[in-house]
């Protein structure tokens, strides 16, 4: 007998040896025990990733959410500040107007004293004027009644 039929015999044997020791069910086994590990991973990255993109979604709501309430943020800043500006453009007017009116009634009252003054002076010039003339032509008991008189009918011209 040759090396060849020695070989074969061997082979016969080692294979009756693996499959008397079941080593093709135990290989199948972990095989699928394999395959189910991996199909739960799998599933749970399949399920992770279900949850990441809602995630997402819901991330991407909140954003559009704050974008549009900063835009109202904005808005509402906007409209108020030209609401101020106008507020305070129309407090200027009023207090401009103000100062004006108040300036020219100031000038009126200075017109008016100044002329006031002016005929209190000029009363004064001519009542001391009547009072030399009179005095020259005049005895002093006539030139002193006249001279009340004269008074007199003058304030009540100035009242």
């Amino acid at each position: 007998m040759d090396a060849t039929f020695w070989a074969f015999i061997a082979l016969v044997i080692f294979l009756a040896i693996v499959f008397y020791m079941k080593v093709p069910g135990t290989i199948g086994k972990s095989l699928d025990s394999r395959a189910v590990k991996i199909k739960a991973e799998l599933e749970e990255a399949r399920r992770l990733r279900e949850e990441a993109q809602q995630l997402l979604a819901e991330y991407q709501r909140k954003r559009k959410e704050a974008e549009k309430d900063a835009a109202d943020i904005v808005e509402h800043a906007k409209r108020e500040a030209s609401q101020l500006v106008a507020e305070a453009k129309q407090k200027t007017e009023d207090y401009v107007a103000r100062r004006a009116a108040l300036a020219e009634q100031k000038i009126g009252q200075a017109e008016r004293d100044a002329v006031n003054e002016v005929r209190s002076k000029a009363v004064d010039i001519a009542i001391e004027a009547a009072r030399t003339v009179l005095a020259g032509k005049v005895d002093a008991k006539v030139g002193g009644e006249l001279f009340k008189s004269s008074l007199n009918e003058l304030k009540t011209r100035l009242n």
